[in-house]
């Protein structure tokens, strides 16, 4: 096996008696889970230099040593898709990602998303720990989501922006309107989310098998007397964190029919959820940094008719 994608991990207390695929999960959190099992079932996860299998249950203090496949050659097309490039050095690229695209190849989007605009501009400089569908990219914004999305252009970028992702230390700033109005002007949700018990396209608050998730909001505009315009601040990053929270509260994100009411009235293209902010220590110059999405023209366009 190759050597130069070598990690390792110490279990912590809280991890104990836990399946590996599970523990890597969170350890990696740049990795999908797919990913994660099949670099297991490659024989690339040992402890104790005896290679383990996905149910495999760890033990506090155990380490846990992870040998990164080298990335595979990529099949996924470069297009020339105009990029809004908010920022860009020899590590990262900071890009306003519109409306209706599609961060990385899927079942179903194989061209036109963003992984495909990237291959264009930055050939090969982009990141290969995600694997062969997901060059560059860190985190993730849902297809109707736009503004600010980091990609690290090396290996040693990805692994530290990740690294700022799994501790939560990330600034990121969000602005939605939602349905109904606010009597306080601020907020907190902290409930965990995880898959729908009878829904497995979506997301719910799942107190049994949900990962911690908190999302603080603040009132900026209350919005005649049926809207509101608010900032939300993650603390954590699940799926569809927002829309899920917002949803619990009886404050659903306006275009969002698959966790608010079916009908849209204004027929928007999906949810009015908008990366503002972005903050991070750079991983070269070890400087914090902080990246601002303008308010795309839809989202005024709304917010002027409300009001």
């Amino acid at each position: 096996m190759q050597t130069q994608n070598l990690m390792k991990f110490e279990i912590e207390e809280e991890f104990d008696d836990i399946r590996i695929d599970k523990v890597l999960s969170e350890y990696l959190s740049d990795l999908s889970r797919t990913y994660i099992q099949k670099i297991i079932s490659g024989g690339r996860v040992t402890i104790a230099s005896v290679p383990v299998k996905a149910n495999y249950k760890v033990s506090a203090g155990q380490e846990i040593t992870v040998d990164l496949p080298e990335p595979e050659t990529l099949q996924v097309k470069a297009e020339n898709i105009p990029l809004d490039i908010l920022y860009e050095d020899s590590d990262i690229i900071i890009v306003n990602k519109p409306k209706n695209m599609v961060v990385h190849p899927a079942a179903g989007h194989y061209t036109g998303t963003l992984v495909n605009a990237l291959l264009y501009h930055c050939k090969d400089s982009l990141s290969g720990i995600n694997g062969i569908m997901r060059p560059g990219i860190v985190h993730r914004i849902d297809k109707d989501t736009t503004g600010a999305l980091v990609v690290c252009k090396n290996d040693q970028s990805h692994q530290f922006v990740a690294a700022q992702l799994k501790e939560h230390s990330i600034t990121r700033r969000y602005e939605a309107i939602c349905y109904q109005t606010f009597r306080e002007l601020s907020g907190r949700v902290e409930c965990p989310i995880g898959r729908h018990p009878q829904e497995r396209t979506k997301m719910a608050i799942n107190y049994k098998n949900g990962k911690d998730a908190v999302t603080n909001y603040t009132v900026l505009e209350n919005l005649g007397a049926k809207y509101a315009h608010i900032e939300c601040r993650l603390e954590t990053g699940r799926t569809h964190q927002i829309r899920v929270h917002m949803s619990s509260i009886h404050h659903p994100l306006l275009g969002d029919t698959i966790y608010g009411p079916a009908k849209d009235p204004f027929s928007l293209e999906g949810q009015t959820l908008h990366a503002k902010v972005l903050g991070f220590i750079h991983p070269t110059t070890k400087k914090y940094m902080e990246f601002e999405a303008p308010t795309p023209a839809y989202f005024s366009n709304l917010l002027n008719k409300l009001r």
